[in-house]
């Protein structure tokens, strides 16, 4: 089951959203999500029109496999090197002549004429710098990975493309959020604090992703071990397998318990007599925004299209197994059907579950038996599966996939049989939404280890992003302060990603 979550962070103007709540009489709805969606009203800077796929993407599908995959056994394999630098596994080759990936990957290689990848992705932090990775903060450190509230950061990319398309003035009323986070919030389940990254940050809270959560059971028991070559123990694992039963439900916009309809729609007609007599109130600037949540809330409450999406039941079970009965195939599925229902971006985490850095791609250990016991039988189900469906519906030349971690692997294996983090050179995997097909961008040397050509930043992947989905790279939205920051940061445009 997902459910949608909520805080009690204030804005940026010092009020919290309770207190705009209570101001303004939506707790008497007995609505929950409406906590998630209010901010008071700014301004971004307009977008630019460009020729070639500006805005062929109508969305975007995010997946972020936290902790980084290694880009040796994925999609930059390296037959030919030592056997401490190519490992156990070998490539195989692609549907597209002389392109090969890592072995275990039979699916994805099946559809890699659909996909580009970049082999020269590089920036100088090799930590799990999430947030340098999907905004456009300039510099990073490990302290601000785990404050992710301090002021230093910049919006998640996601945030960003809510925010900016809700300053439009053609802006569209909302049933379904532009920017969501599946299947729950980053590493809620590793014990962990919450780290920093997919936040709005200076944009304000209401802009953070909304978010989900998956309550159903695991049904693959995988062996795992402590970080550190520590003891190892069992877990059942929802990323290694789900059941078919398990149920996706959104809760926050159903009537509290015992509520009827009449009953809803009472207060619902208070509340509106209520709005009538606010009079000045209503043009407050700080609560500017409200109207316009209110009525998303109401919308989401008294509509089954966000029920609808996130029910998988209404899938063909053939369809499901195509994605593959995990937690990361199912979230997949569901992004589909929740960018087919009309949200802008959804963001699909793959993080640790279980004790840190002892079950997500943060492979300093054990990683042969991981990657082939779990981790890439899902990954290479759901991202083949989620391509498949996107190219058979029509919808994958207007739909954005981008699958892109925070760094790469060493190019040699550890003591413990695990490569430690690396962020000289990695890869990126995008199709769809206007990228080109079948294509390689880049190379890296003949270990994996450094770029050879090309070299790219994540922040060039971000301002392609936006640029494919309508929004010029060059936008700036105001800080706190009210100084205007390019929400791409330093990134440029690559058009080759998208170029014949």
């Amino acid at each position: 089951m997902l459910r949608i979550l909520g805080s009690e962070r204030k804005l940026c103007d010092g009020l919290t959203r309770r207190e705009l709540i209570h101001a303004g009489g939506l707790g008497m709805l007995g609505l929950g999500l409406e906590d998630l969606l209010r901010n008071k009203e700014t301004q971004a800077a307009p977008s630019e029109i460009h020729e070639g796929p500006f805005g062929q993407a109508k969305s975007c599908i995010f997946l972020y496999p936290y902790g980084s995959p290694p880009q040796h056994e994925t999609f930059d394999p390296k037959p030919d090197a030592p056997a401490e630098v190519r490992g156990d596994l070998g490539p195989i080759a692609s549907n597209v002549p002389g392109t090969y990936v890592g072995e275990l990957m039979p699916n994805i290689a099946q559809v890699m004429d659909r996909v580009s990848v970049v082999r020269s992705m590089t920036h100088p932090y090799p930590v799990h710098c999430t947030a340098y990775v999907v905004s456009g903060i300039p510099t990073y450190n490990v302290p601000l990975e785990l404050k992710p509230r301090d002021p230093q950061h910049w919006p998640y990319i996601g945030s960003v493309v809510d925010y900016v398309l809700d300053h439009r003035s053609d802006r569209q009323p909302l049933e379904i959020p532009r920017n969501m986070a599946l299947p729950w919030k980053m590493n809620k389940h590793s014990g962990n604090v919450v780290f920093a990254g997919p936040w709005a940050a200076f944009l304000g809270t209401a802009y953070d992703p909304v978010l989900t959560d998956f309550v159903g059971k695991a049904t693959r028991v995988v062996r795992k071990q402590d970080p550190a070559n520590g003891p190892f123990y069992d877990i059942s694992d929802p990323y290694a397998g789900i059941s078919p039963d398990d149920h996706l439900r959104l809760e926050g916009t159903e009537p509290k318990e015992m509520m009827t309809i009449d009953r809803f729609q009472r207060r619902r007609s208070l509340l509106e007599q209520f709005d009538d007599s606010r009079g000045n109130f209503e043009r407050i600037a700080a609560t500017s925004g409200y109207d316009r949540y209110r009525q998303m809330a109401i919308s989401m409450m008294t509509s089954s299209r966000m029920r609808e999406a996130l029910d998988l039941s209404r899938e063909p079970m053939s369809r499901r197994e195509e994605y593959g009965m995990t937690l990361f195939g199912q979230s997949c599925l569901t992004a589909r059907r929740l960018v087919e229902a009309g949200s802008k971006f959804v963001t699909v985490f793959w993080d640790e579950y279980g004790l840190n850095s002892s079950s997500d791609w943060d492979l300093h250990w054990d990683q042969t038996r991981r990657l082939k016991e779990w981790l890439m039988p899902g990954f290479d189900l759901g991202f083949s599966g989620l391509i498949r469906d996107l190219d058979e519906r029509g919808m994958l030349d207007e739909t954005l996939v981008v699958w892109l971690s925070e760094h790469g692997r060493t190019p040699r294996f550890n003591g413990s049989g695990g490569r430690d983090h690396w962020s000289q050179v990695y890869s990126v995997a995008m199709a769809g939404g206007g990228i080109s097909r079948g294509k390689i961008i880049g190379s890296s040397d003949a270990d994996g280890g450094e770029v050879k050509s090309n070299p790219y930043s994540p922040k060039d992947i971000l301002a392609t992003i936006y640029y494919l989905l309508g929004i010029d790279p060059h936008t700036t939205v105001p800080n706190l302060v009210g100084q205007p920051l390019p929400i791409a940061g330093s990134g440029v445009l690559r058009p080759e990603l998208f170029q014949a």
